[in-house]
């Protein structure tokens, strides 16, 4: 499985690179506070929303702690897409939230 911490994603965001991330969260862990820009699909509605993801983009999925995000990343790239798991989720997380 592809992984990258969140401080790689905290600097490719500073550098203005234009990422995928999607938030495998719960709508009311989101609303505590999420990376700008993260798109929320809830992990237990994956399955049914992943035709909203473009096979050739790559995400970046990201969860609490890295254990739903690494579900969704094996998930997704059973399916053929380009996904990458952020470790240690948004408790490693040091950049903005919105």
């Amino acid at each position: 499985m592809n992984t990258i911490t969140a401080k790689e994603v905290e600097e490719m965001l500073n550098s203005g690179k234009e990422l995928n991330i999607i938030d495998v969260r719960e709508a009311a862990e989101v609303q505590q506070g999420a990376i700008p820009g993260a798109v929320n699909i809830p992990l237990s509605l994956l399955e049914f929303r992943a035709h909203e993801l473009d096979k050739g983009k790559e995400y970046i999925m990201v969860c609490r702690s890295g254990n739903r995000s690494g579900l969704a990343t094996q998930f997704l790239s059973s399916q053929g897409y380009k996904a990458t798991n952020m470790t240690g989720g948004m408790i490693a997380w040091e950049g903005p939230v919105e």
